[in-house]
């Protein structure tokens, strides 16, 4: 029998976090949309045929941390040991992609399913309705054709 996809929304799970003497990157494997600025922006701490694929000691945490802000999609976040949370772009700006997509950057407060809200600082929000992870763009619908 042929299995049927599904649009319901996943569970969402808790961002992994990778801790680092002067960083702490963490990664949400449900945002991932494999832009892949990580890896080839520092391939040295973002490895994926390594196990951990994110080795933040790799290289300075201000380098981490400037690569980390690159991800369009917010699925990598960071905290340096030293400093203040990531600050978010300003003026805040929203791209919407040829397929649809809301790419985002700013200060931003994303309501998503149950109510919750999420304070941003990047994200890609899907357009057409179809993700299965809510508001955020997964590639699943027409949208996410790139």
């Amino acid at each position: 029998m042929a299995s049927m996809e599904t649009n319901e929304p996943k569970e969402p799970k808790e961002p992994k976090a990778y801790a680092g003497e002067g960083i702490t990157v963490t990664y949400d494997t449900g945002r991932c949309l494999h832009a892949a600025r990580c890896v080839g922006g520092l391939p040295e701490v973002f490895d994926t045929g390594r196990r951990p694929w994110i080795q933040p000691d790799g290289a300075a945490p201000e380098r981490v941390a400037e690569v980390v802000r690159r991800c369009p999609s917010g699925a990598l976040q960071y905290r340096l040991a030293a400093g203040p949370p990531e600050e978010p772009d300003r003026p805040t700006t929203v791209v919407r992609s040829p397929f649809g997509q809301l790419f985002l950057r700013g200060e931003l407060s994303v309501t998503v399913p149950g109510g919750g809200v999420r304070e941003e600082t990047r994200a890609v929000l899907c357009a057409c309705g179809v993700s299965g992870n809510q508001p955020y763009c997964d590639h699943s619908g027409a949208c996410g054709k790139e």
